[in-house]
């Protein structure tokens, strides 16, 4: 795996993508403005005659609505990582007297030492029997790193290398806050959708004004944007979900690790298993695997396809493994042995 190449890419893609949410954004407050121009000329008349400070006034209604709603999300998350993994049933590792709970402890605490970065709280969701994670925090000092009692019945001490690896890359890089702040801009331009909502309503008497027209606008306009800042809100997830892999490898230098991690995620899929009950709007991007959309669906799905994250990991397509503890035969793709692991 050319895990170098594979980072540098993974980061042109994000700025690139972050580049073109600002301009929907923009192009978003544009659109508002347009559809208020037209509604003012169709119910008073005068294609120039608007009132001092028409345009500005829309503006800033429109970017409070969408900053407001992303405040009002991103606040919801105020209390850390451990507020927020408490709260989906996570709780802290235990390090003695559970074999399978020590050791993911001291891999955290391996990984991060060889990261050169402080170590994430460990906890467990120990009711979720899917193989599956999710890192959190604002910061490396509320970070905290998540598995599931899955990931510890079934993975190898190498494979839950490979699975901590990937999760500590998402706070080593910042994808946390990252994600924690792009849900919440989505959110906020939601809220556009939502202000059309109450110009459409009836009044008390059960009748509509003029004010509804523009409040159909105003939704149109909202529900595309928020079509938009979601399906680009994903990509950039899934961008992250190639980074945090190759970086996992670069850590670890076993490709084996999390590759195994993902194909055993892939049977378990197969089988009819899902990622589990922790897989809500609020987590979906932050967990290691989430569930396999159609083609259509993939364009909001917040991660890559499984089978193409574990071909850009051996360089070839690989078979799902059964998700029960221990070593299976591997069955190796063409020329797999070959592929160098490192960016040269």
């Amino acid at each position: 795996m050319k895990f170098f190449e594979f980072q540098r890419d993974a980061r042109g893609q994000t700025r690139r993508l972050l580049f073109w949410f600002a301009i929907m954004v923009g192009l978003l407050v544009l659109a508002i403005n347009a559809v208020l121009a037209l509604a003012w000329q169709i119910t008073v008349g005068g294609v120039f005659d608007y009132p001092n400070h028409f345009f500005a006034v829309n503006t800033g209604v429109t970017l409070l609505f969408v900053l407001g709603g992303w405040w009002m999300e991103t606040s919801s998350l105020k209390g850390g990582g451990h507020a927020l993994a408490t709260r989906l049933g996570a709780r802290d590792a235990r390090t003695s007297g559970h074999g399978d709970e020590q050791r993911y402890v001291h891999i955290v605490q391996e990984l991060s030492i060889a990261a050169g970065m402080r170590a994430p709280k460990a906890m467990v969701l120990p009711r979720e029997a899917s193989i599956n994670a999710f890192a959190t925090g604002w910061d490396a000092r509320n970070a905290v790193v998540a598995v599931t009692q899955g990931a510890l019945d079934a993975l190898t001490r190498e494979e839950m290398q490979g699975l901590v690896a990937h999760e500590l890359s998402h706070i080593r890089e910042g994808d946390t806050r990252l994600n924690m702040r792009l849900v919440g801009m989505v959110f906020g331009l939601e809220m556009i959708y939502r202000l059309g909502q109450m110009l459409v309503r009836p009044d008390a008497r059960g009748r509509r004004h003029v004010a509804a027209l523009i409040g159909l606008g105003v939704m149109a306009v909202g529900w595309l944007g928020w079509l938009a800042g979601h399906a680009l809100q994903a990509a950039v997830s899934r961008q992250r979900e190639h980074l945090a892999d190759a970086r996992a490898v670069q850590w670890t230098r076993n490709r084996d690790g999390l590759g195994r991690v993902l194909r055993k995620a892939m049977g378990q899929l197969r089988q009819g298993g899902s990622p589990g009950r922790i897989e809500q709007p609020t987590v979906q991007h932050m967990l290691l695997v989430s569930g396999e959309s159609g083609w259509i669906g993939r364009w909001f799905d917040s991660h890559p396809p499984l089978a193409e994250r574990i071909r850009r990991i051996y360089g070839g397509l690989m078979p799902p493994l059964s998700p029960r503890h221990g070593r299976e035969p591997d069955v190796k793709a063409p020329f797999a042995d070959t592929l160098p692991l490192s960016g040269a």
